[in-house]
């Protein structure tokens, strides 16, 4: 099974073991291959570079499973550097409510949740290599979350445990290319805490835990059946 590892930023990708030159670079995006059958990328911030990307790993290299990974920032209390498995992804910066939607409805796929494959079944793969991963749902959107009174909406509204800017995206992609979609994300910063820059720019200990046990997560899933 070909499994696509999609990271936003060059950082978290240098936080894999052992990375070598890219093999080939489409549309300024560089891709990696790790392992035979294991292709990564740091596709860039935001919902639209994360899309492009993701597209890229579905049609043109074919990945059997797409693994979202990288940093986000916390709502609630969970130590940085914590590992969690989100349930669901929906994007908290899409509103067209004026025309009678629910808040944060999707058009054309017309949903406002994207569930992952499997959570509880990747918490237990993890278990299996020795480290424990919460579960909960993540907010997606082009706006880095600070403190404030829109992060207070977007927390009261969704109930995220994780707010980042890539997620949804790229399970946007996998659901209409029918591509199995899971990810795997760090606590970089807590959105409520008066130190959140402090931290957000100190995240070396969230992408050691990530960097560490994500290939061997990997290659656990190559073994996976997704039926």
């Amino acid at each position: 099974m070909r499994i696509g590892l999609q990271f936003a930023m060059p950082s978290e990708l240098r936080a894999l073991p052992e990375i070598c030159e890219p093999f080939e670079t489409l549309s300024g995006v560089p891709f990696f291959e790790i392992e035979p059958d294991i292709i990564a990328c740091a596709g860039g911030v935001g919902k639209v570079n994360a899309a492009m990307s993701a597209e890229i790993l579905c049609l043109k290299y074919g990945v059997d499973l797409l693994v979202n990974a990288g940093v986000a920032g916390c709502t609630g209390d969970l130590p940085t550097g914590s590992l969690v498995v989100p349930s669901a992804f929906l994007q908290h910066d899409v509103d067209t409510t004026a025309v009678g939607d629910p808040i944060g409805l999707v058009s054309t796929v017309n949903q406002v949740e994207f569930p992952t494959w499997r959570p509880e079944h990747c918490v237990a793969l993890l278990r299996s290599l020795g480290v424990d991963a919460a579960t909960g749902r993540t907010a997606t959107g082009d706006w880095f979350a600070v403190k404030s009174s829109r992060a207070a909406w977007v927390r009261d509204t969704f109930s995220p445990l994780l707010v980042e800017m890539e997620g949804c995206a790229i399970a946007q992609v996998c659901l209409r290319n029918q591509v199995p979609f899971t990810a795997l994300k760090s606590v970089s910063d807590h959105l409520f805490s008066d130190r959140q820059s402090e931290e957000y720019f100190d995240f070396s200990q969230a992408l050691e835990h990530l960097g560490r046990i994500l290939l061997p997560f990997a290659r656990l899933l190559q073994r996976e059946s997704l039926s």
